[in-house]
């Protein structure tokens, strides 16, 4: 059997965490249009049996970009830590933009780091005529083992890079079961699918000010799961447009989140949703320390 850790990588709000879904095959991260939506290193888990079976688990990635503060240090931090132990990177590019700096510069650094990279072209499916076609040729002259046009969002084009996948990672161990699709806990997906549902409502920077801290989860006598859930933000201003008038932005995200945590779960789900301003939280290592952010 061949397997092995995969990094996903590239430029904020490419499809990384649109294209780990697909290739798993169920909704292991989170997804937004907003750039940053993915803070932590996700792992999922894609395993194919047969006789080109394989095991590889993706390594969901915060988008590299200028960091403004300590949080954006880490999260840049942890994707280039993700790249020490790669047995092969799928690096993201948007097919409808140009390759840009920002491209060139993770092409830099996976050249560096010397692991097979599969080139893939994401949102092949609103390109215009000729943009895929472009990227391809752009991204040619990096010389990468191989290079995949796809629709992550569509699930379109995924076949060539398990194709791929197959031939690149080395012969090894399958790391979890056959059925598993992640190794992220409870607490984390919980707390992930809150801030999706707040991620879709709200505006200009306030997205990145907000953190979810899920702080107990309780199986209970009648089989219901109870959910205590913290949402912080930096500033007493944004505490009340999380909760928004008459409560309603905060109430109308809660119940959107707790039908997915039904589903996550399998019961009944009583979530237990508050605010609190914690001033300036991206930028204290403490409170990073505290919510997670290695």
């Amino acid at each position: 059997m061949r397997s092995g850790f995969v990094p996903v990588v590239g430029r904020p709000n490419v499809g990384k965490s649109t294209l780990v879904n697909a290739l798993v095959g169920s909704k292991v991260v989170i997804t937004s249009p907003r750039p940053q939506t993915t803070r932590n290193v996700v792992r999922g888990v894609v395993t194919v049996k047969g006789e080109k079976g394989f095991q590889a688990v993706l390594v969901d990635t915060p988008g590299l970009h200028k960091p403004r503060n300590a949080l954006g240090e880490r999260l840049n931090r942890l994707v280039y830590g993700t790249l020490a132990d790669a047995d092969a990177v799928l690096f993201l590019i948007d097919a409808t933009s140009g390759v840009g700096p920002g491209d060139r510069l993770i092409a830099e650094r996976l050249t560096q780091a010397g692991s097979p990279v599969i080139v893939v072209v994401n949102k092949a499916d609103i390109a215009r005529k000729g943009q895929v076609p472009e990227r391809l040729t752009e991204a040619a002259g990096w010389g990468f083992a191989a290079y995949a046009p796809v629709s992550a969002l569509r699930g379109k084009g995924l076949k060539p890079i398990l194709s791929e996948l197959h031939t690149l990672l080395p012969e090894g161990p399958a790391y979890f079961p056959d059925d598993a699709v992640t190794d992220q806990p409870e607490s984390f997906l919980a707390g992930e699918l809150v801030r999706e549902k707040f991620l879709a409502r709200l505006r200009d920077e306030l997205p990145h000010s907000l953190a979810v801290d899920v702080r107990e989860i309780e199986q209970r006598p009648d089989g219901s799961v109870y959910i205590d859930a913290l949402i912080i933000v930096e500033r007493d201003s944004q505490k009340g447009i999380v909760i928004g008038k008459g409560g309603l932005l905060l109430r109308d995200a809660g119940a959107e989140a707790r039908t997915e945590l039904e589903r996550l779960f399998g019961a009944k789900v009583y979530l237990d949703l508050r605010v609190k301003v914690e001033k300036d939280w991206q930028r204290k290592p403490q409170l990073l320390d505290r919510l997670g952010f290695e």
